[in-house]
């Protein structure tokens, strides 16, 4: 039985006449660049998330530049966030030729760590303290930071919180008894809707979720080149906009999103369901999700210590798995200039050698799971 990580082409299926005739309008029209689509998505997503505004962007990773740059960041100015996650987290920081400054993640959730986040902050002088802008917390494969103290932490020290949601719409967590979607809780909530986030579009887009009016237009005008009058710029801005025939698709799939994480949540709990009743949790943690926290599993990613075996295992019997990631950035070649070494972040470097994402969108079929946790039963001699 094949068994791919990921296949979207039941979820296309399932939507394609309401796609192409959407598509079909916009091309009609021969209106690409922002207007009204783009425009009613950005209040549909600050809408879901609970928020005020959102300004649609060309990716992820310009969610994130661009938060940034509405900041004012520059050279010499310190940004901490987590060594373990997508790179486009921390290369957005050195595009701007700040300083990523790394504080260790929690070896349960993979999400940086508030307390090693505070021990960081208080290890630093009061001169770099004058130069800490912000925290970067990655709400990782669809589980948000620990929130409530980021918070306190970032309010303490007066510095901008921006969360990276890339894998997280839809997730929530508790903050004072209250709960708060992903991108609703920090000064900025930065999305991709990368093909493969539990909302793709048909190519790359982003958005970026804040709270007020003023950052919402400053933000605007500097994914048009700064430009606030056609041709009269305020601000070096990019070319970071969302162009309408994503914002579309995007506005079709919106009103599955809750549905299709359901299933996620589903399909995940049928795996730890099987990897008890197979007595294969001596072998291998699935992933937690915290009292008072949303999970939706945008990848479904388990932790052992036979992972590169178990992953040759998988793949030999035509079961889609990947590693999420194989690398702490603070030891990537291209991050030298940083000065860190092996052994700076333990956590973050255990969890790159043991960690492993499972097969886990929604169209995955019982039985596919089943083979799945029959194969991993099958390599541990269950």
């Amino acid at each position: 039985m094949k068994v791919p990580l990921l296949d979207l082409k039941p979820q296309y299926q399932s939507i394609k006449n309401e796609i192409m005739l959407s598509l079909d309008e916009v091309i009609t029209s021969q209106s690409f660049i922002l207007g009204p689509n783009v425009e009613k998505l950005e209040l549909e997503i600050a809408s879901y998330c609970g928020a005020e505004y959102a300004v649609g962007v060309n990716s992820g990773s310009d969610a994130l530049l661009l938060s940034m740059m509405a900041l004012n960041i520059k050279s010499g100015d310190k940004i901490i966030t987590t060594p373990y996650t997508f790179f486009a987290t921390v290369g957005s920081i050195c595009r701007l030729n700040a300083e990523p400054l790394f504080a260790d993640i929690d070896p349960v959730t993979y999400n940086i760590d508030p307390v090693k986040l505070e021990s960081l902050i208080d290890s630093l002088s009061k001169q770099e303290k004058t130069k800490l802008k912000a925290i970067i917390p990655v709400h990782l494969y669809g589980q948000c930071a620990d929130m409530e103290p980021i918070l306190e932490i970032a309010k303490r020290y007066n510095i901008a919180v921006i969360e990276d949601a890339a894998q997280a719409l839809g997730a929530s967590c508790s903050i004072k008894n209250e709960e708060k979607k992903s991108c609703a809780m920090g000064d900025f909530g930065c999305l991709s809707f990368f093909p493969s986030k539990n909302l793709g579009c048909f190519g790359d887009g982003g958005m970026i979720v804040v709270k007020n009016e003023e950052t919402a237009t400053k933000l605007k005008s500097l994914r048009m080149h700064g430009m606030g009058e056609t041709y009269f710029h305020q601000y070096v801005g990019m070319n970071g906009r969302l162009d309408a025939l994503q914002a579309v698709v995007l506005l079709i799939k919106l009103p599955y999103l809750d549905s299709w994480a359901e299933k996620r949540t589903e399909n995940a709990g049928l795996y730890k369901k099987l990897f008890k009743e197979q007595g294969l949790l001596e072998y291998l943690s699935p992933p937690q999700t915290g009292e008072g926290f949303k999970h939706v599993f945008n990848q479904f990613v388990i932790r052992t210590k036979d992972r590169d075996k178990l992953k040759e295992h998988l793949i030999r019997k035509e079961i889609g798995c990947a590693i999420y990631y194989p690398l702490s950035l603070h030891l990537q070649e291209c991050f030298k200039f940083l000065g860190y070494k092996e052994g700076d972040f333990p956590e973050s470097e255990k969890a790159s050698n043991e960690t492993l994402a499972l097969p886990v969108f929604p169209e995955l079929e019982k039985a596919q799971i089943e083979y799945v946790a029959e194969q991993i039963g099958i390599f541990y001699g269950r």
